[in-house]
């Protein structure tokens, strides 16, 4: 598996956030054998057409994806943001259950393909006092679990079912943040929400809590991907990180020097999250270095390049 250009891929999701960072970079690195599936062809279509690539690609409707061959399925299925996180449910496990028992079963015809799925820091629990590294433990109160635990416990049953396949070729990629051009606005994350405060030029109103975030770039992704494919005979999971994390309000002083940012601190506004609060939310393990994963950007520098590209070329801003 020496040439990537040369690899028949499947993206599942392909009108996720992480996933249209990705088939940018197909674009930009001339990968063109790329099979799309989505569960919305509109948005696929218009997705495609905003990056001027609406041929370079083959669309797929998810039930004809066991019809081809693929070297590397990527498995981008996910929810998007935290509200739909929420307004889901359970149903998360249905979700999660199903797509990726699609790839398995793909798996029992095809077992040299490899696959890639995204997971999430969230597996580790929902406590991030401190950030994670090789040796630290899930953490869920089994008596006592709530609808907040259901993302990370569906993301941690997934990890679990893939490491014990020893056979497969399956890795898993553990994402704690990640920004890109292409971020749905109306996600309620920090970052779309000071976007869309400059937008509508509000003042955007947060507590006094600094958290600590790490972004990583969509070309860092499009690197990892890179080495896992190029990495024969692989069962494993990786934490995916930037050069450096970076602070809340490193993040405001960011877009208030930059782009006049204007913000209030009300202390009185309580830390929540759909999937629990996260204080420091990122991973200090670096065992991607095996297979040659060397980041090119800080958190910073990801937001900045990709704040510029996205105020420059979204007609939605």
């Amino acid at each position: 598996m020496r040439d990537v250009k040369n690899k028949k891929i499947a993206v599942l999701g392909a009108t996720g956030h992480i996933a249209k960072g990705l088939i940018y970079n197909f674009y930009l690195n001339g990968i063109e054998d790329v099979f799309l599936f989505a569960r919305s062809k509109t948005r696929l279509l218009k997705f495609l057409s905003s990056i001027r690539c609406e041929k370079k690609f083959i669309k797929r409707d998810f039930e004809k994806f066991p019809n081809y061959k693929y070297d590397v399925v990527i498995n981008c299925v996910g929810l998007g943001s935290p509200l739909k996180v929420k307004d889901t449910g359970a149903k998360i496990f249905e979700l999660t259950e199903e797509f990726d028992s699609m790839v398995l079963n793909y798996l029992k015809r095809y077992p040299n393909t490899l696959y890639i799925s995204f997971s999430s820091g969230a597996a580790f629990g929902t406590e991030f006092k401190l950030p994670v590294g090789n040796d630290t433990y899930s953490k869920w109160n089994i008596n006592n679990i709530q609808q907040s635990d259901y993302y990370g416990i569906a993301k941690f049953y997934s990890e679990v079912k893939h490491r014990s396949l020893k056979n497969l070729n399956i890795v898993d990629l553990r994402v704690f943040g990640y920004f890109s051009r292409f971020i749905d606005l109306d996600a309620s994350y920090l970052l779309s929400e000071i976007i869309l405060c400059m937008k509508n030029k509000e003042r955007l109103v947060t507590n006094s809590q600094n958290i600590i975030r790490d972004f990583v770039h969509p070309e860092d992704i499009f690197s990892l991907i890179k080495k896992c494919i190029l990495k024969e005979n692989i069962n494993e999971v990786f934490d995916v990180y930037s050069k450096k994390p970076v602070s809340k309000f490193e993040i405001l002083n960011f877009f208030e020097k930059n782009y006049g940012l204007k913000y209030k601190i009300n202390k009185k506004i309580k830390t929540a999250s759909v999937t629990g609060v996260k204080i420091n939310y990122y991973s200090k393990s670096r065992k991607a270095e095996k297979i040659g994963y060397r980041p090119k950007f800080t958190s910073i520098n990801c937001i900045a390049k990709e704040t510029k590209e996205l105020l420059e070329v979204r007609d939605d801003i």
